[in-house]
């Protein structure tokens, strides 16, 4: 079987790599700490598991609309509101098979071939190979200790051009744990406004912040970063 252009681009999961090699370890009986892929060690709570069990006894086995159910969607939009600041009617807001997809997803609907997506690093390994799978090229901005490892707005606006889309913005970041203060976030608006870059805004770990950090979803700083902000 040949293997389109596009496959070719991906490389192998390194998540999955090091989790496999933790594993491994592991059964060896060596003390090791996985810290690969991003999986909760304890067991799936029991009421979510009886809900699923009782979801399936009583039929709820068929199609669903391709953009998920009223019910969930309404419930979505109502947790964005109370816990965000984001006030989004159920109809746009968009049920995936997770996060992955939901950025995947976020990227094919809104990048041609030939696109620009900046990525600030160190980044989640997926992002680059879906960029690649949209036809689009990832840039790759590097951030250092000593910002906190956070892209500055003067190294956005930098590496933008006119092929520039969209900008990947991951906070609380994967690896590095690092969250974007009010005041960044809008310094980073300000440069994407002026030139109608879209940002997608990863807000997986939204709830895994320490110390004094606090999560903000940059979609509700303005009417600007709202209408530019895909929020995952």
């Amino acid at each position: 079987m040949e293997i389109s252009g596009r496959a070719n681009q991906l490389t192998p999961s390194l998540t999955l790599s090091i989790d496999a090699k933790a594993k491994a370890m592991k059964a060896e009986g060596i003390d090791v700490c996985g810290f690969g892929a991003g999986e909760p060690d304890f067991d799936t709570p029991e009421h979510i598991k009886q809900a699923a069990i009782s979801a399936l006894q009583s039929g709820f086995t068929k199609y669903t609309p391709s953009s998920g159910i009223p019910e969930l969607r309404q419930a979505i939009a109502e947790k964005l509101a109370a816990d965000n600041g984001l006030n989004y009617k159920p109809t746009q807001v968009v049920v995936s098979n997770g996060a992955k997809h939901a950025c995947y997803n976020a990227i094919l609907a809104t990048c041609q071939p030939g696109d620009e997506v900046i990525i600030p690093a160190p980044y989640w390994v997926s992002y680059p190979d879906m960029v690649r799978l949209a036809g689009a090229e990832a840039v790759i901005i590097p951030t250092s200790e000593r910002n906190g490892w956070k892209m500055r707005a003067e190294d956005f606006e930098n590496a933008m051009t006119p092929r520039t889309k969209m900008l990947i913005l991951n906070s609380p970041g994967n690896p590095s744990g690092s969250v974007y203060t009010r005041e960044e976030m809008e310094a980073l608006v300000d440069i994407a406004a002026g030139e109608d870059i879209y940002i997608l805004s990863d807000e997986i770990y939204e709830k895994l912040v320490y110390d004094d950090a606090k999560h903000v979803s940059i979609a509700s700083l303005s009417k600007e970063a709202y209408d530019l902000t895909l929020t995952v």
